[in-house]
């Protein structure tokens, strides 16, 4: 027990951090610089000390000629931050109801296509909400083929998504009337959530940084990417502004977290300030 105790001979040097960070930010966009020090450090010295590699040296060689990527994946899961729970900025899933699905449509056929996309799909809140707004709040819901599909770069948070199992916490902002309609308590702090609404979400790894992995994505109506790219630095969030902006069909809608701005990032967008929420559009001539 008392050998459980001791603090890991591992030590990350300045150099090596910088390395990683470099390396990471390389294949991900994602910024770590000095003031994630502790969180970083203690997750790679959990990785070498999973791996076996015995040092960081041998280690970071053996995840940079990893071809297979198992490695940097394992890094990717260990390395990102995944808070959410159920109707989490709720003001915006108001105005997709109220406002933008019907702009959305307007130009559209009854019985055509609509396609949301949620990145971040963190452990799943974040779509499942929206296909419950949809079913309860959209009145065209009947009336169109709706996609939503969901994405990370988190392959162990896409298979909690798929699971689809909650705690008290997750879903303490749900109405009582959706918990009983969608969930199953299956334990004292757990809920799992209907298998319909499983099945209606399309879930995929995505690295936003990737090119091959955004091409996938194209004609898509609405995309929530919340509280995301706050942790890019100023250029990744450029590539990334652009790579969403060309999955958007023309007048489509890109929502961000409420600290983020995408005047900031890109001028390719319009802010268009509804009563629920401000938001960007791509214009209707792109």
């Amino acid at each position: 027990m008392k050998a459980n105790l001791l603090a890991s001979p591992l030590v990350i040097s300045d150099a090596d951090f910088q390395k990683f960070a470099e390396y990471f930010h390389r294949k991900t966009g994602i910024h770590f610089d000095d003031s994630k020090r502790y969180f970083v450090d203690k997750r790679l010295v959990e990785r070498i000390e999973a791996s076996g590699a015995g040092s960081f040296r041998a280690w970071f060689a053996g995840l940079r000629f990893d071809a297979a990527g198992t490695e940097l994946q394992r890094v990717v899961n260990t390395m990102t931050v995944n808070e959410t729970y159920f109707f989490r900025e709720a003001y915006q899933f108001d105005c997709l109801v109220n406002n933008l699905l019907d702009e959305v449509v307007a130009c559209k056929p009854p019985g055509s296509r609509l396609r949301i996309w949620s990145i971040p799909s963190s452990t799943g809140e974040e779509p499942y909400s929206i296909a419950i707004y949809l079913l309860e709040r959209w009145p065209g819901i009947d009336r169109y083929d709706v996609e939503i599909l969901s994405s990370d770069i988190d392959t162990q948070v896409l298979q909690a998504a798929q699971r689809g199992v909650y705690s008290q916490r997750s879903v303490a902002q749900l109405p009582q009337a959706y918990l009983r309609k969608y969930f199953t308590q299956t334990g004292a702090d757990e809920f799992r959530i209907s298998p319909d609404l499983v099945s209606a979400v399309d879930f995929s790894r995505v690295n936003l940084s990737e090119a091959a992995d955004t091409r996938r994505f194209r004609d898509i109506d609405v995309i929530f990417c919340r509280n995301l790219l706050i942790y890019f630095d100023d250029v990744s969030r450029r590539v990334a502004a652009e790579a969403l902006y060309d999955t958007l069909n023309p007048g489509g809608f890109i929502c961000l977290g409420h600290s983020e701005s995408m005047s900031r990032m890109s001028s390719l967008f319009t802010v268009r300030r509804f009563r629920d929420a401000m938001v960007y559009q791509k214009p209707l001539d792109a």
